[in-house]
């Protein structure tokens, strides 16, 4: 059985003139370096039980890692659980 972690949505992925409404930063409670962040890249993120994302690549090297989700989260959805399948 898949052990399921809960991580936090940091926020967008961004730049100083540009925003990606489908890329999310993501800080999971397990993931502490890159090279963790490294080993999670290809697994499934849920947000609400119905929109899924998937983690593509590390993000610094604190264990943070980016995730594009076929459809956009709304705002509220900053600060707010995810869950790794």
């Amino acid at each position: 059985m898949k052990q399921i972690s809960k991580g936090v949505i940091l926020n967008y992925r961004r730049g100083p003139k540009s925003q990606k409404n489908y890329e999310y930063l993501i800080k999971f409670n397990s993931c502490n370096s890159r090279k963790d962040a490294i080993a999670l890249i290809g697994r499934k993120v849920v947000w609400n039980k119905n929109i899924t994302g998937k983690i593509i690549a590390p993000h610094g090297n604190k264990g943070v890692v980016r995730v594009r989700f076929k459809k956009g989260l709304p705002g509220q959805a900053l600060g707010t659980f995810v869950l790794l399948l």
